[in-house]
């Protein structure tokens, strides 16, 4: 059996990460359907990733109501992510939404319900997770190599790496800028690896010192950016602290004037040992041994495939997901995971705003 998807939002997340990964799971999907707000850009999609005669279209319930298609994929800015994904569960269809869950806790908490509601599989586009260097860090985890881990930080740090397509430097439209969009993927690996959710407190600092400064942009990844249209953060940090009295601290930036960028990397401070995420392949073991401080600087690869299998995190992310429908599991990115992932934002963006701690 193929599953049959349809895709709500055609733009840079679907083309770049999601289509060609759905592609190369052809054994497992097809892709019947396509809706964008701009018809050509559906068209587009449909005719280098869609089966024949796919559907195309620009009103998401028309989509929604072709009982041709199983799975929504929900690729569109944040504001929207919720009444998406609420309408698709009421049609009975199984859910994928791009990270992150939604752009407040409350449209969150609506999916939430939906999801439970409709008996349908629901899962977030956290794809750091399928990384084999997070792999192997996360092994080491559950085998209890690092023992307690108690005190963690969690980079999404960019000098310069503002997005100057659609409507990410607006905050109606997606909540905030680069804590909720990547600072997402750092919190998310943050938790999952040290596999604690039981958040006690949150406190957060929001700066917006360099968004609108025409001089910031100079050297910015994707060029200059439209300052008159820049309002949320250039850079965001949380402090969070857990139930157990562990610690995270979640750096955050577009624009920083700072040294060294990391992004979707994390460290980890262990009673046996610490860890650390470095460049998005390696990781780092710190321990005291045999009288001496050592590091331990792996690799971790993939299997050889005489074959070409791929091992990318988007073709294990797809992968997975539509593996864990069609054996009626759950998906290795809970629902339940995603929603303290975006509870902890919103608190973050709260704190600020209030100069107070939000405590859960």
């Amino acid at each position: 059996m193929k599953l049959r998807i349809g895709i709500i939002g055609c733009g840079g997340i679907a083309t770049g990460k999601h289509l060609s990964a759905l592609k190369s799971n052809g054994d497992l999907c097809e892709v019947v359907a396509f809706c964008d707000g701009i018809l050509d850009r559906a068209k587009k999609a449909a005719q280098e990733y869609g089966v024949e005669n796919a559907q195309v279209c620009q009103n998401y319930n028309e989509l929604l109501a072709n009982p041709n298609v199983d799975v929504v994929y929900v690729l569109t800015p944040n504001i929207s992510h919720s009444p998406i994904a609420v309408d698709a569960f009421h049609a009975g269809k199984h859910v994928m939404c791009e990270k992150p869950m939604a752009i407040n806790t409350a449209e969150a908490e609506k999916m939430m319900t939906a999801w439970k509601e409709s008996g349908k599989k629901f899962s977030i586009g956290y794809q750091n997770r399928y990384r084999a260097d997070v792999r192997h860090l996360r092994s080491a985890c559950q085998n209890g190599d690092l023992g307690e881990i108690y005190y963690a930080k969690a980079y999404a740090i960019r000098r310069r790496g503002v997005p100057t397509w659609g409507s990410f430097i607006q905050g109606s439209q997606q909540g905030g800028g680069p804590l909720i969009d990547i600072g997402t993927h750092s919190l998310d690996l943050a938790l999952w690896l040290m596999d604690n959710y039981d958040v006690e407190s949150v406190t957060g600092t929001v700066f917006k010192k360099l968004g609108k400064l025409p001089q910031a942009t100079d050297g910015n990844l994707w060029g200059a950016w439209d300052t008159s249209k820049y309002d949320v953060e250039d850079s965001a940090i949380g402090y969070i602290k857990m139930k157990s009295g562990a610690l995270v601290v979640l750096e955050s930036s577009w624009a920083l004037n700072i040294l060294e960028a990391r992004e979707a990397e994390v460290t980890l401070c262990g009673t046996k040992a610490g860890a650390e995420l470095r460049n998005q392949k390696e990781v780092i073991y710190n321990r005291g041994k045999y009288g001496r401080l050592t590091e331990e600087v792996l690799t971790p690869g993939e299997p050889h495939d005489f074959f070409g299998t791929r091992y990318d995190a988007p073709y294990l992310e797809a992968k997975e997901w539509l593996t864990a429908i069609l054996e009626d599991r759950d998906p290795l990115v809970r629902p339940e995971q995603s929603l303290v992932v975006t509870q902890v934002l919103d608190a973050i963006y709260e704190s600020a705003a209030k100069n107070e701690t939000v405590w859960f």
